[in-house]
């Protein structure tokens, strides 16, 4: 009789739990507006990448909203997650979530989360709480396209302003630079040579680099838990989510591509084994 009790708690908090994952929903954008949704939008699977939606240190004037979290989105991330349904066997649908730091059990759904910009990031003291929570619980983070480490005629640079919410959230670990021995780096591709992943405005500046002198210089970093598992995976100075977003184009050159789509499926593949 208490097998049966406890078999019917359990299946209702399981039920309850699927309840209470938020449904797939498409949000206003500062790059794209009505942008196809692949035909497998709406199927169920094991796993998805989300994306964080936070608040930033500017709103977009453009729209009067706070759309800093939506750069390259969402085609970059529908041409990654069509990468990781070819690349690995990770069962995924081809859009992604966004998820937010809003108090509720949702984000607990999404053990893995990329923020992008994240030099314009200002993350409020409950927010920075509740993703220390998820990360200590086991959630990963990857972070990227930010640039610089100096301020700028009197303003913050873009480390220094990723740091400053990246500090509330854990203000009593450091961060440290990636060893090229790191099991991140070999989890599917091993990827002992690393370079510059540059951005779109590549095209156009004909420079790998953003933010000077300080820019010119890709950084791999992270934060770790107790236990030595990468929590943050931080990618400095480069841009892997514009890398997914023009893979497609043939005037942005493979190389660049090629390394952030295994850098992805190095990072997604680590979150899930370690």
């Amino acid at each position: 009789m208490r097998a049966a009790i406890a078999l019917t708690f359990l299946l209702l908090a399981a039920w309850g739990v699927l309840r209470a994952q938020r449904p797939f929903k498409q949000y206003q954008a500062q790059e794209y507006e009505d942008f196809p949704l692949p035909p497998d939008w709406n199927t169920k699977t094991e796993w998805t990448r989300a994306r964080l939606h936070y608040p930033s240190v500017y709103a977009n004037r453009r729209y009067g909203l706070d759309l800093n979290w939506t750069i390259d989105y969402p085609r970059s991330d529908r041409h990654l997650l069509e990468g990781v349904r070819r690349l690995t066997r990770i069962d995924t649908r081809s859009v992604e979530q966004i998820v937010d730091l809003d108090g509720t059990d949702d984000v607990y759904n999404w053990p893995m989360m990329y923020a992008v910009e994240v030099g314009h990031w200002a993350l409020p003291d409950d927010q920075a709480a509740q993703l220390r929570d998820f990360l200590l619980r086991g959630g990963f983070l990857m972070v990227d396209d930010f640039h610089g480490d100096e301020p700028y005629h009197r303003v913050d640079s873009e480390w220094q302003v990723f740091n400053a919410s990246m500090h509330k959230v854990f203000p009593d670990r450091t961060i440290d630079d990636l060893e090229n021995s790191n099991p991140i780096f070999h989890t599917i591709y091993d990827l002992d040579e690393r370079f510059q992943v540059a951005g779109w405005q590549w095209y156009r500046s004909g420079r790998t680099y953003e933010a000077g002198e300080t820019g010119k210089t890709p950084h791999w970093r992270a934060i770790y838990d107790d236990k030595g598992r990468v929590m943050v995976a931080i990618c400095h100075n480069m841009d892997l989510g514009d890398a997914w977003e023009w893979s497609d184009d043939p005037r942005y050159p493979e190389k660049w591509a090629s390394l952030a789509y295994r850098i992805a499926m190095n990072y997604f593949i680590y979150d899930l084994t370690h």
